[in-house]
């Protein structure tokens, strides 16, 4: 420990420095960004203020020339009026004043005058036909959403606002009618965001209110146009229109790629837990499984697929789908253990070995767990015979696991040479040394077939008897003892334990009593390892028999005896279903699926122990389900911390205004493993990938010390914990209570946009897990103590009659 400390705190200190020098990029980085920003908008004005005063030049001009012809068509007026009428003129007959007609001084005139007309009408017939559609904001805001998306997809209203953008320039360079087709339904888009921005957007974050901003600019730049459309617009117009337009391009752009990654991943994710449940289902064909889940299934893929192509493209999304299952397929794949785990001395049956077809269930599961039991008993670490069967039944590949052992390796060493040096040390020290070596002969001989010559040697290599006299006479030898160790356990070992095995023969000290201790947990490794090859072995026998094997240990654990925890576990589940049914609306409490069924009643039951965060209390737990008391706990330990890391995650995506779908699976990664005193940590696992402001880290790293607390003293008194446990426990009574195939499809394809859209989407996968294992636990519970649960079924219903 003293020499690990230094170590620890050297790591923290370069992973500080690493965050300080993170920061300080991050920031000189932005602060180049800014400084390009400055002098582009500097240089945009001053383009502007050019334009402006060019443009004002050019108007003056226009204005001196209309002065001048309006000069000069007044003073041609004049000259052509009649003079008037005096008496001492003869009156004669008035001329007919014919009306001036105006000619063209040439062909450049007249085709600039012809020009100009057509313009206009043009302009006048395609702005009255936009007008005509009645697009404006507040009618959009009149009408519903789903109305406004209908009347926006109409092929009319397509093409008359892509000759209204085309009259004003603002499609630019199209090159096919899709180019033009995405540039008309985004400006159209502008109605929908300001009209609908409740449905439209799916959060108030920076990014959408710059999206609100530039739309609203863009709306007010075009109105002038449409209402004065008998005048050609200015140059200063059409250039101001631009740039709204295609600042609003580039806005709508980044928050829909944004969107639509966030959306992808949703997808994806749904279409990988559709094909993981069909993985899980394909091969049972006696169950007819398969044939119920394959049409939901592949409907729901189908649907997704299409989105998918839409949104990223036919290549693109296949390409996509494929590497998702694959990192999916190969992450749920059997994890094999590093290296070959098959015991050297192990008996291996041959290719055309068939199991052995017994009647009787006792000896169908004697025989098969023989030699797991046997090495149960010479091993006291390893689980009972029941809690195996229990366990492979949940999961085929279940093996018992060797880490808890390793991870103690040098605790375990330490108990057993102070135990061995107490013995040798007592008066009982010659009697301790045989008891010793009878224990490691039993260990090794259960390691060895019966008959081989392997087992011939340590049986009269590892006599009692001689041993014995051996010792009475003091010739008793550890150095013989242990150099006949170091030639035998290579021949037993499996490859994977050929290091731990070498290390036993390398360690040469002069404390007998400690490399007794060594030898001691090796060779238990060795018994774990054997232990596991029977389970392998034995596996499709053990699994066919596990049922009656579960019934005869319950009847004969529980006896006679009433089930009282179990009957008091169903009476409050039984009254929380039908309070939640209570509810309901009242149109919906008569429907099938809100009926009290037992099939509800238990998996409410089963939630409310393996979903919670509080402390699991063993009085709580029912008989039927006591082999799953660890399961349940670690269930309940690991629902406490998805709460808390969810609860930190939200809070600061909010502050930093920020997609509560987007995935920080880094962040939630890192704090998984600390500890829920230390808030800095937490904090730093954010600020370690984003900067956060200094008023925004005050108030985050305040919001994470109630977490933690809540975390801390096992509670959910925080708002985001309350709702987010609301969240969990829902969707995993849904999941587990749906009645039909189509309902669990459905539950599953759904799963990842549901829990992402809450707050949970860095623990989609991680809560599709613990559904999965419930699921698991209540078919192979209900299958074994069916008939307990239909006594207490029906005890309820007598009491609850009787009480009537």
């Amino acid at each position: 420990m003293a020499k690990a400390a230094p170590r620890t705190s050297t790591i923290s200190e370069e992973r500080a420095l690493a965050a300080q020098q993170a920061r300080e990029k991050f920031l000189a980085q932005v602060a180049a960004n800014c400084a390009e920003e400055v002098k582009r908008a500097k240089r945009v004005a001053e383009d502007t203020r050019e334009k402006k005063a060019a443009e004002h030049l050019k108007l003056k001009e226009d204005m001196l020339e209309r002065l001048a012809e309006a000069e000069r068509r007044r003073s041609l007026l004049q000259q052509s009026q009649r003079r008037p009428r005096t008496s001492t003129l003869p009156s004669v007959e008035e001329k007919k004043v014919v009306p001036r007609t105006w000619k063209p001084r040439n062909d450049a005139e007249a085709a600039r005058t012809i020009q100009r007309a057509w313009r206009s009408t043009k302009r006048r017939r395609v702005v009255t036909e936009f007008l005509g559609l009645g697009l404006t904001l507040e009618n959009i805001q009149k009408t519903s959403f789903e109305d406004v998306s209908g009347l926006l997809s109409r092929d009319n209203v397509l093409e008359s606002t892509s000759r209204l953008l085309g009259l004003y320039g603002l499609q630019g360079d199209v090159v096919d009618s899709t180019s033009e087709n995405a540039a008309v339904r985004t400006f159209l888009s502008t109605f929908l965001v300001l009209g609908h921005p409740a449905q439209v957007l799916s959060k108030d974050g920076e990014q959408e209110k710059d999206l609100l901003e530039k739309a609203r600019n863009l709306l007010v730049l075009f109105d002038p146009l449409l209402t004065n459309f008998s005048s050609s617009p200015s140059t200063t117009q059409l250039e101001s229109l631009s740039e709204a337009y295609a600042s609003f391009q580039t806005a709508f752009t980044a928050w829909k790629d944004h969107d639509s990654s966030v959306l992808l991943d949703t997808m994806l994710a749904q279409f990988v837990e559709l094909d993981a449940i069909w993985q899980s289902v394909k091969n049972d064909k006696d169950g007819h499984v398969a044939d119920d889940y394959r049409e939901g299934i592949q409907h729901n893929q189908t649907l997704l697929l299409v989105r998918l192509k839409r949104l990223a493209g036919a290549d693109r999304a296949v390409k996509m789908i494929k590497e998702a299952i694959r990192k999916s397929r190969k992450a749920k794949g059997k994890k094999r253990p590093p290296g070959d785990v098959r015991p050297r001395a192990a008996s291996f049956p041959s290719a055309d070995a068939t199991p052995p077809s017994l009647t009787p269930i006792e000896a169908s599961v004697s025989d098969a767990a023989a030699d797991t039991l046997a090495h149960r008993r010479a091993a006291p670490l390893l689980p009972d015979n029941r809690t195996i069967m229990h366990e492979l039944a949940i999961n085929k590949e279940y093996r018992i696991d060797t880490k808890p052992k390793t991870d103690m390796r040098d605790n375990v060493i330490r108990e057993v040479s102070d135990t061995m040096r107490q013995g040798l040390e007592s008066d009982f020290g010659d009697i301790f040394v045989i008891a010793m070596a009878e224990t490691i002969r039993e260990k090794l001989l259960g390691l060895v077939v019966p008959g081989k010559s392997l087992h011939a040697l340590i049986s009269e290599s590892l006599d009692t008897a001689m041993i014995a006299d051996q010792v009475k006479m003091g010739a008793f030898s550890y150095q013989q003892f242990f150099s006949f160790m170091n030639s035998l356990l290579p021949k037993i070992c499996a490859p994977v334990r050929d290091a731990d095995v070498k290390a036993l023969a390398e360690d040469q000290t002069d404390d007998a009593i400690e490399r007794l201790a060594r030898l001691n947990y090796v060779i238990d490794l060795l018994s774990i390892d054997h232990a596991n090859f029977s389970l392998q072995m034995n596996a499709p026998l053990l699994l066919r028999e596990a049922t009656g094997y579960e019934q005869r240990c319950f009847a004969n654990v529980c006896g006679n005896d009433s089930l009282v925890r179990t009957s008091q576990w169903w009476t409050r589940a039984k009254k929380k279903t039908e309070e939640e049914m209570a509810r309901r609306p009242n149109g919906s409490s008569s429907t099938p699926t809100a009926r009290v069924t037992p099939d509800k009643i238990y998996m409410q039951g089963l939630v409310d122990l393996a979903i919670g965060v509080g402390e699991f209390h063993e009085a709580d737990l029912p008989e039927t389900l006591e082999l799953d008391h660890a399961r349940l706990k670690r269930m309940r330990t690991d629902v406490l911390r998805v709460l808390v890391i969810s609860a930190i995650l939200l809070t600061a995506k909010n502050l930093m205004r920020r997609d509560v779908r987007s995935q920080w699976k880094e962040q939630a990664q890192r704090m998984w493993d600390l500890p829920f005193h230390d808030a800095q940590a937490f904090v730093g696992a954010i600020e370690s990938r984003y900067a956060l402001p200094p008023t925004t880290k005050t108030q985050l790293s305040g919001t994470i010390e109630r977490i933690l607390l809540d975390g801390r003293n096992r509670q959910a008194t925080h708002p985001v914990v309350k709702v987010l446990l609301h969240k969990i426990t829902t969707h995993v009574y849904n999941r587990l209570s749906a009645s039909s195939a189509d309902e669990r499809v459905k539950g599953a394809s759904t799963a990842s946009q549901v829990l992402s859209s809450g707050g949970l989407s860095e623990f989609v996968v991680h809560i599709g897990a613990l559904v999965d294992e419930l699921q698991k636990v209540a078919e192979v519970d209900r299958e074994a103590h069916g008939k307990w649960y239909d006594g207490i079924i029906e005890a309820v219903k007598r009491e609850e009659a009787s009480g009537v």
